[in-house]
């Protein structure tokens, strides 16, 4: 049995030093924990160390919980191999082999005398090896549960630590969550937004490099949109160095405003509730020191994207292509069968005065002349995972994703026709981030189908316009007929004039409490190919920003708002959250450009 008195467990992402290892949250869901990954594009990342203390001299198993990443698609000796050290004394063991699922692989015995020690971890090829934590224990036999461990062998307090009370608690710092959460603090309302990454904008932030689609500021309620123009990038463009998307930008903007506190580097694990349909609070998650805090709230936005707020809070919900009979959907398959839009996984390329190497390598997929792209970035149509489960195969879409564009590069710069063209060009930049389009969608007092949007129904409760044509994607039919997983896709567009979204789109049918925006608002899977663009999902998040305000002044609920109180919030959306005095930046990318797959979207 492992416990504090033989057993010492060394979480990567509590490591004094992580090198140039980067500590990934984004998988948390499924496998508990945050990765320390060696992204280095295939050159070894610096090391990453710590310091521990040992109480007792003894013979310790060392054990590391890692994955195969690779072997998911080759039998080949895969990347992602990495080596520990002790005091400068590495063991023998070579990690990351094994199983494509985390498990903890054995490393050997090492002695350790009673006192201080230092651990490295040394990455062997920069190729995206990864772990969770180290465990050192006297104890025989396999190591268990990871959350157990923890809780039993790190200080970590025994309850949440009480962060307050708040009118609105936003879960999800996006542009949704972010218009959310500035539009309800300038009516007054203490608002908390709760973000589990470092950066606000989420696909387009600098870790995932989406470009703002959409248009801003049209249909009934034209001031809608000037928010997102105070902090939207200036420039546009998909998988552009890191200065294009503005992080200090969107994060100066939710520092700016008094009545928001920001909980950064916290993901929601869990919520309390009053009742079935009321949520009381959340309990969020340290992604790095697995500390737990308590956020209480009057309502709630989930504006993750996945859903996650509303999953924990036991909302139904729907994920993939429904069946044609579910909502007499023309373009729906006669079966429901799951596909989603992908993910895609960017990426871009530098040109250097000299030529620059690339590994060859053997574990990749089988590219040739006929499959080879000549490209020097890996645009939106790089789109990996609709046949997969966009929430439990997260990590194994993000990381087949990755596995394509090292193979494609490695092939262009080592076998290809195109190997003299692309000599001086440097793989420079691979998000680690899969860029999702869909996965689970929330159902509210209405949900919107294509029908609704193919006939221009006009609901009295329509409230943000969209302006994306019904942009559905479908694997490349050449491409899938070559590989048995597809990593390219195109564009099925159906036009669309500005389509007013109805407000019962935005708040939950489930919880009483409990509102939604971004692309897990109540939609079909048709539907969602135009709500889903960002600039139409910030101006989604402004309303609700503003209808808890209404909720607030009238100590209402948000499906009381339609038709009770709804013409306070049409007052609200005519004026809008933002300044129509900054100036306006939002002139690109106001058209849906997924017919063109050209690398300069």
């Amino acid at each position: 049995m492992t416990d504090r008195k033989n057993s010492i467990l060394l979480p990567g992402s509590m490591f004094e030093s992580k090198g140039g290892w980067i500590s990934d949250p984004q998988f948390m869901e499924v496998m508990k924990s945050s990765e320390l990954l060696a992204h280095g594009l295939g050159k070894p990342v610096q090391d990453a160390f710590t310091g521990f203390k040992v109480e007792t001299t003894a013979d310790y198993h060392v054990w590391v919980r890692t994955k195969n990443w690779t072997s998911w698609w080759t039998d080949r000796p895969g990347p992602g191999k990495f080596m520990l050290l002790f005091d400068g004394q590495a063991v023998e063991t070579v990690f990351g082999s094994g199983s494509p699922e985390w498990h903890w692989q054995s490393g050997g015995i090492v002695n350790m005398k009673d006192g201080y020690h230092r651990l490295t971890v040394h990455d062997l090829d920069g190729f995206d090896a990864r772990f969770d934590a180290v465990l050192l224990t006297a104890a025989e036999g396999q190591p268990g549960d990871i959350d157990i461990l923890r809780k039993s062998l790190l200080d970590l307090p025994p309850k949440p630590e009480f962060k307050g009370r708040y009118d609105f608690v936003v879960v999800g710092g996006g542009v949704a969550g972010m218009c959310a959460a500035i539009s309800a603090a300038r009516l007054g309302n203490k608002v908390a937004i709760v973000q589990d990454r470092k950066v606000f904008g989420g696909n387009n932030s600098s870790e995932v490099r989406v470009g703002l689609g959409g248009r801003l500021n049209i249909g009934k309620f034209p001031s809608l949109g000037y928010l997102l123009n105070e902090f939207g990038p200036a420039r546009k463009g998909n998988a552009r160095p890191a200065e294009i998307y503005e992080d200090e930008k969107k994060y100066e903007a939710i520092k700016a405003e008094d009545n928001i506190t920001m909980f950064i580097g916290y993901r929601v694990t869990a919520v309390e509730k009053n009742g079935d349909r009321l949520i009381s609070s959340v309990i969020a998650t340290n992604v790095d020191d697995y500390r737990e805090i308590r956020i209480e709230g009057s309502l709630f936005a989930d504006c993750t994207g996945d859903a996650t707020l509303g999953v924990l809070a036991g909302a139904s919900w729907a994920m993939g292509r429904e069946a044609r009979s579910v909502y007499g959907e023309p373009s729906a398959p006669e079966s429901a069968d799951g596909i989603t839009l992908g993910a895609s996984i960017q990426w871009y390329s530098e040109t250097r005065e000299a030529p620059v190497a690339f590994p060859d390598i053997d574990w990749g997929l089988p590219i040739d002349e006929q499959t080879a792209q000549n490209a020097r970035r890996g645009q939106w149509y790089w789109e990996v995972g609709m046949r997969d489960d966009m929430i439990s195969e997260a990590e194994k879409i993000r990381d087949y994703g990755m596995y394509v564009a090292y193979s494609n590069w490695s092939y262009l710069k080592n076998h290809s026709r195109f190997r003299d063209e692309v000599a001086n060009e440097e793989f420079a930049w691979l998000s680690y981030y899969a860029g999702k389009r869909e996965s689970r969608r929330l159902f509210g007092a209405h949900v919107l189908t294509e029908n609704d949007l193919r006939n221009f129904v006009e609901y009295p409760d329509g409230c943000v316009s969209t302006s994306w044509y019904i942009d559905d994607h479908e694997p490349d039919p050449d491409n899938a007929a070559r590989f048995k997983d597809p990593w390219l896709s195109r564009g099925r567009l159906t036009p669309l004039d500005y389509y007013p979204i109805p407000y019962r789109c935005l708040y939950n049918r489930d919880i009483d409490n409990m509102f939604m925006a971004g692309r897990d608002i109540s939609v079909s899977h048709l539907a969602l190919g135009t709500v889903r663009v960002m600039r139409t999902c910030a101006m989604e998040g402004e309303v609700i920003g503003m209808a808890a305000d209404v909720c607030r002044r009238n100590s209402c609920l948000p499906g009381d708002i339609y038709p009770g109180h709804f013409d306070e919030l049409k007052a609200l959306m005519t004026k809008g959250a933002g300044d129509p005095g900054k100036p306006y930046l939002q002139t690109y990318t106001l058209i849906d450009t997924t017919a063109e797959r050209s690398e300069n979207c």
